[in-house]
């Protein structure tokens, strides 16, 4: 189906809806118990953000993200970044051909989905030239410049219990992650159904639900869907309470916090609720819509201080107070 052919703009925001529930069932065929995390993972798609996956090794990080590329008509490209990675290994590099003219060989870097796996594994210089790319959708080589293809999505997966020779992302590069998602330890009745499924020799075929044309489509309509002055400035306050000491900020951002969200947070609060909207089947988002996708967003934009470190105070914490 020619994604441009609605007539109306509802029309297209229920086939997204429609789209969205058979992406939904098609996922779940492969990935249980991880509702939460697979809705987070394709509002961030359709807002055209990227997403920071954390959690220990073993719980299908690297299995989600190449099953939800399944089913969506993707380019997927996997890096596993290890410590001697070097940029050009994900970039590509300009190579000599028969004519002695030089031509560039692209790199993993130009899919539609790219998983960077332990992206905390590689020198701050690799890690650069994937965050200079995830930004600016191209990549400069000899004072050339290549687009890279949209869609653009990088999924990133961080290991959190390896502290030994890796390199965490500096803070003001985790800004330009759309969410952060922590992934935990599923449900016994969900490690049954994962066990029994996997051990079986079963051959489960996905279907492709959704091209690249439809994706982009998506995200265009999602930036045109109209937002109430209330819940503009729900969000963009919302991100204001976090920064200490400054006219808008909230007493636990006082007491607890070095360094609160930048503007970009408001920007993806707002572009978040509006898919949540249309996600969940309304044509535009209320301020609920906005509390749904704050903890992904704000997690990794907020930075604690000692006193919070020592009290025990979570960021977590900290953010639901600013919810109340």
């Amino acid at each position: 189906m020619n994604p441009m052919n609605f007539t109306t703009e509802v029309e297209a925001a229920n086939a997204l809806q429609a789209d969205y529930q058979k992406l939904t069932a098609e996922i779940r065929k492969k990935i249980y118990g991880q509702d939460e995390i697979i809705k987070k993972v394709l509002i961030s798609i359709f807002s055209n953000g990227h997403c920071l996956l954390v959690g220990v090794p073993g719980l299908a990080k690297t299995l989600l993200v190449n099953t939800i590329s399944q089913v969506l008509d993707l380019n997927y490209q996997r890096i596993q970044f290890t410590p001697d990675l070097m940029p050009s290994d994900i970039i590509g590099t300009e190579i000599l051909n028969n004519e002695r003219k030089f031509t560039f060989i692209k790199g993993p870097l130009f899919a539609n989905i790219l998983l960077a796996d332990e992206i905390n594994r590689t020198p701050p210089k690799t890690q650069s030239a994937l965050l200079e790319a995830m930004q600016e959708q191209m990549v400069t080589v000899n004072g050339k410049s290549y687009q890279i293809k949209k869609p653009f999505f990088v999924l990133a997966t961080q290991n959190p219990i390896e502290q030994e020779g890796t390199y965490p992302l500096p803070e003001a590069q985790l800004d330009r992650f759309m969410f952060s998602i922590y992934l935990d330890y599923p449900k016994i009745e969900d490690e049954l159904a994962i066990v029994e499924n996997t051990t079986s020799g079963k051959e489960i075929v996905l279907d492709k639900i959704m091209s690249a044309d439809q994706i982009l489509y998506y995200q265009k309509l999602i930036q045109k869907v109209p937002i109430n002055r209330n819940v503009l400035e729900y969000a963009v306050h919302l991100a204001a309470k976090t920064r200490p000491n400054t006219e808008h900020s909230h007493k636990m951002a006082n007491e607890y916090v070095n360094w609160g969200a930048g503007p970009r947070a408001s920007q993806y609060l707002v572009i978040g609720a509006k898919t949540n909207a249309l996600l969940s089947g309304k044509y535009s988002p209320d301020i609920e819509d906005v509390k749904e996708v704050a903890v992904s967003i704000l997690r990794h934009r907020i930075i604690k201080n000692y006193k919070a470190e020592a009290e025990g105070i979570s960021i977590e914490d900290i953010i639901q107070e600013l919810l109340k």
